[in-house]
């Protein structure tokens, strides 16, 4: 997943142990290294019978989803679930509180049901004497508005596209394998609306999508798109064929750049001469398009779940901010759905997950997807991809006191409890850092091999032995942390477990800023523009003086948060404060710059108005060091490796 929050807030061995089969149509053909296939759950699903799962999305003005649901079932009683705990998400995040108006049935005859008084997911139903199926009707309620960052809390539907994720709209014997139970699905459209999924209909029926039958688990990773106006665009053409399905809510937002779509295909040719390998029949980039949508992406191994604002490719500042989720989702086909770790591969959608390695989940994934990729693709000139490091860099650095009591490996860990925290003070609670610092760790990690192997090694041969191997259709790998450990063992020899362990699992005053350092670089802090930061600022529409004041604030005043610790903190101000004046004058992002500034020379506190509530108060800043952006400044005196991380490798074309 993206981690739009984490993103979008500055206070965001080769020894295999399981290999589980996520598709059953292509059984992977597994390489030799502790790879099985288990073709005790191939059977069962054959022998298991299949429920039938008709889903209405027609209901567009009002964002409704009907499920009905058709499920085999044996007289007496019967516990029901719905999906809870979604991997990917990493929380027991399945939207129960949109399913509303559910029915059971048997035939003519209602049956009367009850929720477990322990577990909100769970139903329990009587089935009578002489009955095999019962029906299942319910609604799932489209969010009009975000409520929280999970998939189920936000809109899934607009008048213009629907959204349908079929853990959304699906129940399961609670004693059901999710890749051993079989689900025939059909999914009713739109008249006059393209869909797309990883997974084509079998009819050509209009209005209709007849999926082909499949396990329960392969269901839920196989998100379906339909829309009014879409897009489909070719990547790649020879086999594995990729390509990017566009839905918008108005036809003018699908006017994507030649540029960024030849960006979007050396992402595919960088992922090539860096994985080695595809664990994928075909790949679909899904994306929606959408005002009322948020910014976020969640990964499935053969496609992606992207919901991005209209501007995405019609304005310069929102590409700039976001072009690292195609690259990212992209990255979590290899890292997350192929290899992942042993806590997070479950039977069913009831059992918790555990959270602990995301740091290499999507730690790497930022590093990889975010940085390497991006720019090995021109996503971002190689200043621009410096500039985003330098704050990824400056946030975890500066703008993370609360590294001092808390550490990394934390906050991947608590992110079943407090993921949903809110986002003001993440200064001192710290936020799902595992994405932005665990990048800083492994940039740290692929300097170490390129300066120890005297570059003819890097964190890219890592990727090849633990991300590669054969080509095939989708299949789940598992690791632990030891498996992490050898892996890169086998390619530089290095006391690894210090090194992660230091960095992740103790609590540490200062970032990892090691890779940066042996890179060739230094972080330093000036009043030149960021131009990420700038592109930040503008798609979240704030005025930010995080790395000087200590705050950043809204376009009308209200402040969104402040750094713990900083000048503005010892001020006194808090977050959801409304700023009326600056040094005199009415609040105006500009005008607060043009104080800033003017700051510099001279002793005297900046003078803030703030309202709080019903009082009007007086602040006193401290602080006369100007305008502060990130960068990174150059260090002659060390080989620039920065540079060659993120230089293309492949040059071929499709």
């Amino acid at each position: 997943m993206l981690g739009a929050k984490a993103s979008a807030s500055h206070s965001g061995n080769l020894g295999m142990r399981t290999c589980i089969t996520a598709k059953v149509a292509q059984p992977l053909s597994c390489v030799a290294i502790g790879c099985c296939i288990f073709s005790v759950a191939l059977s069962a699903l054959a022998a298991t019978p299949a429920i039938d799962l008709d889903v209405d999305t027609r209901d567009v003005q009002r964002g409704i989803q009907h499920a009905h649901e058709t499920l085999p079932v044996a007289p007496g009683p019967l516990e029901l679930v719905y999906p809870k705990w979604i991997q990917g998400e990493h929380a027991p995040s399945g939207p129960i509180t949109q399913v509303t108006a559910l029915k059971f049935s048997a035939g003519e005859r209602a049956l009367a049901w009850t929720r477990d008084p322990l577990d909100a997911f769970r139903f329990h139903v009587t089935v009578p004497e002489g009955v095999a199926s019962i029906v299942a009707d319910f609604d799932y309620l489209s969010p009009p508005t975000q409520f929280n960052d999970s998939y189920g809390g936000s809109p899934n539907v607009t008048p213009h596209l629907a959204i349908v994720l079929f853990n959304h709209v699906l129940l399961l014997p609670e004693s059901a394998d999710a890749s051993a139970q079989p689900v025939r699905a059909r999914v009713h459209i739109p008249d006059g609306w393209a869909y797309d999924s990883a997974v084509r209909s079998e009819s050509a029926q209009p209005g209709l999508v007849d999926l082909p039958e499949m396990s329960a688990q392969t269901l839920v990773d196989t998100p379906l798109f339909t829309g009014e106006f879409s897009r489909t665009i070719a990547l790649t053409t020879k086999a594995p064929a990729t390509r990017a399905s566009i839905f918008a809510d108005a036809a003018a937002d699908l006017a994507i750049k030649e540029e960024d779509i030849g960006h979007w295909r050396r992402v595919v040719s960088e992922a090539d001469a860096l994985f080695g390998a595809h664990h994928y029949r075909q790949y679909t980039w899904l994306l929606a398009l959408g005002d009322s949508l948020d910014n976020n992406g969640v990964e499935h191994h053969e496609s992606t779940d992207i919901r991005m604002k209209e501007s995405l490719f019609t304005k310069p500042e929102f590409m700039q901010r976001w072009a690292s989720v195609l690259a990212h989702e992209y990255v979590h086909s290899w890292n997350g759905k192929y290899r992942r770790p042993d806590g997070l591969v479950r039977s069913n959608f009831q059992q918790p997950l555990s959270d602990e390695l995301l740091w290499v989940y999507e730690g790497m994934t930022r590093y990889l997807g975010d940085f390497v990729l991006r720019g090995r693709a021109g996503f971002g000139t190689p200043e621009f991809m410096r500039d985003y490091l330098a704050f990824v860099a400056a946030t975890m650095e500066r703008l993370r006191p609360g590294r001092s009591w808390r550490s990394l490996a934390d906050t991947a860990t608590g992110v079943p409890a407090l993921g949903a925290a809110p986002s003001e003070w993440t200064s001192q609670r710290r936020g799902l850092d595992y994405y932005p610092e665990g990048a800083l760790i492994w940039l740290e990690a692929d300097v170490l091999i390129r300066s120890r192997s005297g570059g003819k090694r890097s964190l890219d041969d890592f990727c090849r032995r633990f991300f590669g191997g054969e080509d095939g259709a989708p299949a789940v790998r598992s690791y632990t942390r030891a498996d992490v450990i050898a892996a890169l063992q086998s390619v530089e020899t290095y006391d690894w477990d210090s090194f992660l362990r230091t960095r992740v699992e103790e609590v540490q005053p200062h970032a990892p800023l090691g890779g940066i350092v042996a890179g060739g670089w230094t972080l330093v802090q000036d009043d030149r523009s960021n131009p990420y930061l700038e592109a930040f600022a503008k798609v979240n529409k704030i005025d930010d003086f995080s790395y000087s004041l200590g705050f950043s604030a809204k376009e009308d005043g209200n402040v969104t948060d402040v750094v713990y610790g900083s000048p503005a903190f010892t001020a006194g101000m808090a977050p959801a404060t409304k700023l009326l004046a600056i040094g005199g004058r009415k609040w105006k992002g500009d005008a607060a710059k043009e104080i800033v500034i003017a700051a510099e020379k001279t002793s005297a506190p900046i003078e803030l108005i703030v309202e709080s509530g019903d009082t009007v108060r007086t602040l006193r800043v401290d602080w006369h060091g100007g305008l502060a952006y990130p960068h990174l400044a150059r260090d002659d005196k060390r080989p620039d490796i920065l540079s060659k991380i993120i230089a293309p490798r492949n040059n071929t074309k499709d």
